[in-house]
């Protein structure tokens, strides 16, 4: 790239636009993901897809022939994955939405064990309903997906003395491998999903699963909902012998008459674990940083290759 030559990259709002107009050598187009694209999506090179948009934004790449990056605003790749052409390159946000999610799966890990649920259903009801609780101390917690999220947690359980296992696909330093996953479910307390969505994790905590979680265990659900066979879950939860927290389901979102809604022992949240103040300053600080990279002829951080 010369001094003169600029890289057009569409964008879908003001925060984009001011954090990637700050970059050398980049010329920053708002766009619409439901309107007209602008003139300049001839020449545009780079695509950030809006929040949570979704399979919504997947149509625009055959309208950029230019295109050869999709810089993604979230960690999950799954609705592009097999969906790009040839030659053009996927990014995630890894690294912007760790923190946050992992500070939901310690807060509902505290609801469950400090019985926050019971207390507020008592403070509605007039009642003043003393009781003992269990505590997130000491607790032993098996967090499946040992990226960014996974490493997070860890951070974030160690103050409360909580004893952590991180499981990977493949066993290495301070990992253990997903093939051991049989023999670790049943002596923990808690496990903690925070896998990306693919092939091979799709339905991955299906029956089987779920029966060699220890009774009275917690599932924490900060992935993707395909990622738990539902019918399997709500099996569990009815007996009475597991405990989950969602933030993601499957379906999603759940219609009406869906029984994760009033089943037992289910805390459950509409996908909010990593939309919290600050989101879009830390997305857009992590996106720059790749765009400034692929513009400067370096490869990004976080390229998606095949199903990571």
């Amino acid at each position: 790239m010369t001094d003169h030559d600029t890289i057009t990259v569409l964008v879908p709002d003001e925060h984009a636009l001011a954090a990637l107009s700050a970059l050398e050598g980049v010329h920053p187009v708002r766009y619409d993901v439901e309107g007209e694209l602008p003139a300049e999506a001839a020449a545009a090179e780079v695509l950030i897809p809006p929040f949570l948009a979704g399979k919504r934004a997947v149509p625009l790449v055959d309208k950029l022939p230019k295109l050869r990056l999709v810089q993604l605003l979230s960690a999950g790749a799954e609705v592009w994955l097999g969906r790009l052409p040839d030659g053009v390159a996927l990014s995630t946000c890894r690294g912007a939405h760790g923190g946050s999610t992992a500070e939901w799966v310690v807060a509902v890990l505290l609801s469950f064990y400090r019985h926050l649920p019971f207390f507020l259903d008592a403070q509605r009801a007039g009642r003043w309903e003393f009781q003992v609780t269990d505590t997130l101390q000491d607790k032993r917690v098996l967090i499946v997906g040992a990226g960014d999220l996974g490493t997070q947690l860890v951070r974030r359980l160690e103050p409360f003395d909580v004893t952590t296992t991180l499981v990977g696909r493949t066993a290495r330093d301070g990992v253990r491998g997903e093939d051991e996953l049989p023999g670790l479910l049943g002596s923990h307390d808690a496990v903690v999903l925070v896998v990306p969505l693919t092939s091979d994790t799709s339905g991955m905590v299906d029956a089987e699963f779920l029966s060699h979680m220890a009774d009275g265990a917690i599932l924490v659900n900060g992935a993707r909902g395909p990622v738990v066979d539902t019918d399997a879950l709500v099996a569990e939860l009815r007996s009475g012998r597991l405990r989950a927290a969602l933030d993601v389901t499957d379906p999603e979102p759940l219609p009406p008459d869906h029984p994760l809604w009033s089943v037992d022992g289910l805390l459950l949240t509409p996908h909010v674990a990593g939309s919290c103040a600050g989101r879009e300053k830390r997305a857009y600080g992590v996106a720059a940083a790749e765009v400034a990279r692929f513009i400067r002829g370096e490869e990004p951080h976080n390229l998606v290759h095949g199903e990571y």
